[in-house]
């Protein structure tokens, strides 16, 4: 049965201002992504291991996301059902961001590896109780004729955020003259310590500013724009949601697998692979291991900048060639851009497999999300982008069960680790055209 009420059409503006506190939270998380390994290695992790410390962020997310969407589903409070979660999750985050980079000062209470892996997890978990209701807010919030153009406008902050993030330790070194590199009874540079303070601080900021100008409907005007107002509330289990998943949700996990496999295996070796490759350096205390942990965040912020720029043409693409077809291209040239990185040497010439995997991200970040959204019940949005969120976690879970396996597998060169996500990337696009049913408009 079709809605009776539409929910109002909203402005740009109104769509920006919901996902603008996203773009805080993907700048603290592009810090961790681009400096996490280059953190763990400083104070003493075996790079073997790094796959393994890396876990924290999908474990944190398989059951945390499920339970935040339950909860945000059935909880109304004066600042709305979803918003609650997204402050208390950037609270945490900003926390976690100021202490992890300085784990080495804690090593009396724990091992600084350990403390660092603590803060990780921190980090993780509340990344994942923010992320999870932002993803949920655009579907609450607007209607279905502008569902391309909310995801692609979250799509699009998150890569501003992004490009930020991954930049700070370079922008830093290189405008400020933060130094790069450990001073004496250091560890860990100063410029990856500045940066998590200055990413804390904004993801607090931006945050407060989506809840400030966000006002969610409340629940008798939710329940008219979802057509609930007659339908008798029932109780339904978990396992009962479980035993429901909508069809579209089981045929994008497919390719989220490979996708998300790709993405795990690209963040975890990207800065050793190219110090490796590049600088021909491998000592995590070295100057040229760390002008290339600044390079790494330097190519990954151009991957976001051209990521970016996609996801404003995602819309106009998906509308005209389907929204299956751009997702499935997208991904092909990701995978092309990380298979390259092999054949090259020069720092500046990796830049140009950045224009695929940025392809790939706008589209990882907007497609499957447009593609799901009308195809969950509205009771149980929240928990159902929960759950979806396991089609992030398990393959990343799996990339760092086998990371270390693999890594020794390619003679221990992580230039050949992205060659491996390049692979997977490329898998996923197929798959996003074999197995993928849904109808556009649904």
């Amino acid at each position: 049965m079709s809605n009776i009420f539409k929910k109002p059409l909203l402005s740009f503006w109104q769509i920006w201002n919901m996902s603008f506190g996203f773009m805080g939270v993907q700048i603290g998380y592009s810090l961790q992504n681009a400096n996490t390994s280059r953190i763990l290695s400083a104070i003493g992790a075996d790079p073997h291991n790094l796959s393994l410390f890396w876990l924290a962020a999908p474990l944190a997310g398989l059951f945390v996301q499920p339970i935040v969407g339950l909860s945000s589903d059935k909880t109304w409070t004066r600042l709305g059902r979803r918003i609650p979660f997204i402050l208390g999750g950037a609270i945490v985050s900003a926390l976690a961001m100021f202490f992890m980079p300085n784990s080495e000062h804690f090593a009396q209470l724990l091992p600084a590896v350990f403390f660092g892996a603590m803060m990780l997890l921190f980090m993780d978990v509340s990344f994942n109780v923010t992320m999870q209701p932002f993803r949920a807010l655009v579907s609450d919030m607007v209607d279905e004729s502008q569902r391309n153009k909310g995801y692609a406008i979250q799509s699009f902050l998150i890569n501003v955020g992004a490009v930020v993030g991954s930049l700070l330790p370079f922008l830093l070194t290189n405008v400020f003259h933060v130094a790069n590199e450990p001073g004496a009874g250091q560890k860990v540079a100063p410029t990856v310590i500045w940066a998590f303070y200055f990413g804390g601080g904004v993801l607090l900021l931006s945050v407060l500013w989506t809840a400030l100008r966000t006002k969610e409907y409340p629940p008798e005007e939710y329940a008219k724009y979802n057509n609930l107002e007659d339908q008798v509330e029932e109780k339904v289990s978990f396992m009962d949601l479980l035993k429901n998943i909508p069809l579209t949700m089981k045929q994008l996990a497919i390719t989220q697998f490979f996708s998300w496999f790709a993405l795990f295996l690209m963040w975890v070796y990207t800065t050793q692979g190219i110090a490796e490759h590049v600088w021909g350096a491998s000592d995590a205390h070295s100057k040229e291991f760390n002008e290339a942990g600044n390079w790494t965040g330097v190519i990954f912020a151009a991957y976001s900048v051209f990521a970016a720029l996609f996801s404003l043409a995602i819309t106009p693409l998906a509308n005209k060639f389907g929204r299956k077809n751009v997702y499935m291209i997208s991904l092909i040239l990701g995978g092309l851009g990380l298979i390259s990185m092999l054949f090259i040497q020069d720092k500046n010439l990796l830049l140009i497999p950045m224009v695929g995997v940025g392809i790939s991200w706008a589209a990882i970040l907007a497609l499957p999300y447009a593609i799901l959204s009308s195809s969950l019940p509205p009771k149980q949005t929240g928990v159902y982008m929960g759950l979806f969120n396991a089609t992030i976690t398990i393959p990343q879970i799996a990339a760092g069960l086998l990371g270390g396996v693999i890594l020794s597998a390619v003679d221990g060169k992580a230039i050949n680790m992205l060659v491996i996500a390049g692979v997977s990337m490329a898998i996923a696009g197929v798959c996003a055209k074999l197995f993928i049913t849904a109808k556009e408009n649904d």
